[in-house]
């Protein structure tokens, strides 16, 4: 991708901002949602960017992006996720919850809906509309989840005062993040790129996202995507897509860094529009950006166009964060960045080193069970047991009616069925439902993964390095490089510096919470950073002076 010109002016204004914000450690005060200290709350979530990223290209990156946070800000290399269902919407909402899948409810990003026959995603809601969208589909909600989130919490404690807004490529990205109380989530139409919201939040789009749907998506088409070197990575032409009809904004823009440009340039529409960081009390403000995750699968994580994806990244991170200055002041601006999960090396690539690993095909292996089953249960009448969604698998309650099993023994079966198929064990959901795990690290994994949505499932364990998909690669392992994830966070409270004791992703939200006095949200588990924070100043003189810089 050709870098948009920028002036050195530019990023000497950006250093000094950043200097001004660390200086200020040494001013007293106290920050507080309920007066607006800071004016504005940040978290940016990386769709599939594993915890070696940034120290695998740190000395590739420029000074004012991912840097700002790293040089800058208080930085947790050893951060994972403790549970084993490594999915976009179980991360975010972890992120947002201070919980884990047994304390905010989604385990995955769909699931079976026994009442319906069919999967259902995290958030689809039926009693919502998407709004923006020509066709006239339903909309999304968090009403799935069984936490509140940090918005929920800000706008508790500020009687509504706070503004939250969450956006996102993906709708459960958006969705869970806001929480219930969210003003506002936005997310895009595959197709268009149109962004879209739920009648949830309101019953027609604002007149700059309308503007902004009629004159921004046409300008990402049709460019190509190169690194420095001038290589094309890829191109946003229109193409055929897997279903023989034309692929989407989603697919063909949101695989190239384009996709966070867009994204970005929503966000500062957004800010500049709903006034974001000018009220009476704290925003909070969700970018959850997906083409990380869009490319990755197809990529895999040790791919040049990987590589370059993360240092256009920075620039664009560089960027945002230079405007957050302009507009509001980095001093009055906490950032947080962190990851939904991680992802495996394509297993090509893993072989090729001697260390096993595999490209499985979700369906085969769905058919495999499926067979098992049908010899065990109903020899010569073939049924569909169970939909795989590996390494998850979703039983059929009426097919094991018909067999005149009950859950318990029906979850057993299929375990058994999946170890035939080739993974390494199994927990089934009545396992976890009653705690019945070993006492080992991977056992409290599986035991954190644990929900009572979905009707009944079973958990299998893969080999490493081995993934569903026939081809590209995947996440949702208990395995580290699924579960480790940056964790940065920048900003008054916080003593710049490299942490690397073990912390979790259920860490971040009870942080925040506390640093801004209001209670952290109603399942977290974390705890507060303390580490980090930078050490409490006592000041020498009062009056304005005294209240310079204060957060």
């Amino acid at each position: 991708m050709r870098s948009s010109p920028r002036s050195v002016a530019d990023y000497f204004i950006l250093f000094l901002l950043a200097l001004a914000a660390v200086l200020s450690f040494s001013a007293p005060g106290f920050s507080s949602a309920y007066n607006g200290h800071p004016k504005l709350i940040v978290v940016i979530v990386i769709d599939q960017f594993r915890g070696d990223y940034l120290e695998r290209y740190r000395d590739q990156f420029g000074d004012a992006g991912f840097r700002l946070l790293l040089d800058h800000g208080a930085y947790f290399p050893n951060c994972n996720f403790n549970y084993a269902n490594t999915r976009t919407a179980p991360g975010h909402s972890t992120l947002f919850t201070g919980a884990y899948s047994n304390g905010h409810g989604i385990v995955a990003n769909e699931w079976w809906d026994p009442s319906k026959k069919r999967m259902v995603t995290s958030v689809e809601d039926d009693a919502t509309k998407l709004v923006g969208a020509a066709e006239d589909k339903a909309g999304a909600s968090p009403h799935n989840l069984l936490a509140d989130t940090l918005g929920d919490e800000l706008k508790l404690a500020t009687q509504g005062q706070s503004r939250v807004f969450a956006l996102s490529l993906k709708d459960r990205a958006a969705v869970l993040p806001g929480g219930f109380a969210a003003d506002a989530a936005y997310w895009i139409e595959p197709k268009t790129g149109a962004w879209v919201t739920s009648t949830y939040y309101r019953n027609e789009l604002p007149r700059w996202v309308q503007d902004f749907n009629s004159s921004r998506p046409p300008k990402y088409w049709d460019r190509e995507w190169k690194d420095a070197q001038g290589k094309l990575l890829g191109s946003t032409a229109h193409r055929g897509g897997k279903k023989s009809s034309d692929a989407g904004f989603y697919e063909v823009v949101g695989s190239t860094a384009f996709g966070n440009d867009y994204e970005f340039e929503f966000a500062r529409e957004l800010v500049v529009y709903e006034n974001v960081g000018r009220g009476p009390a704290t925003d909070l403000l969700s970018i959850s950006l997906s083409p990380n995750d869009i490319l990755g699968h197809q990529a895999g994580p040790d791919s040049p166009a990987m590589r370059q994806m993360a240092l256009d990244l920075d620039r664009q991170l560089a960027d945002f964060f230079n405007f957050l200055g302009h507009q509001i002041g980095l001093a009055d601006v906490w950032i947080a960045l962190s990851a939904d999960h991680g992802v495996s090396a394509m297993p090509d690539v893993a072989k090729k080193l001697r260390i096993p690993a595999a490209n499985l095909g979700v369906a085969k292996v769905e058919a495999q069970i499926n067979a098992a089953l049908t010899a065990k249960f109903s020899p010569g009448h073939a049924a569909a047991y169970v939909k795989l969604d590996y390494p998850l698998a979703w039983l059929d309650q009426d097919a094991f009616a018909a067999a005149h099993l009950k859950e318990r023994e029906a979850e057993r079966a299929v375990g058994e069925a999946m170890k035939q198929a080739g993974l390494r064990d199994f927990y089934t959901k009545s396992q976890l439902a009653e705690g019945e795990v070993p006492d080992t690290a991977l056992g409290r994994k599986y035991l954190n993964s644990y929900s009572p949505e979905g009707g009944w499932y079973v958990m299998g364990v893969p080999d490493i390095y081995t993934v569903g998909p026939g081809s590209g690669t995947d996440h949702v392992s208990p395995y580290n490089y699924d579960t480790h994830v940056p964790l940065a966070i920048y900003g008054l409270p916080f003593q710049p510096g490299t942490y690397r004791t073990s912390v979790e992703t259920v860490d971040l939200a009870p942080t925040l919470a506390s640093l801004v006095g209001i209670n952290a949200p109603t399942h977290s588990v974390g705890r507060v950073l303390t580490e980090a924070l930078a050490p409490a100043h006592h000041a020498a003189s009062s009056g304005a002076n005294a209240g310079e810089g204060q957060p």
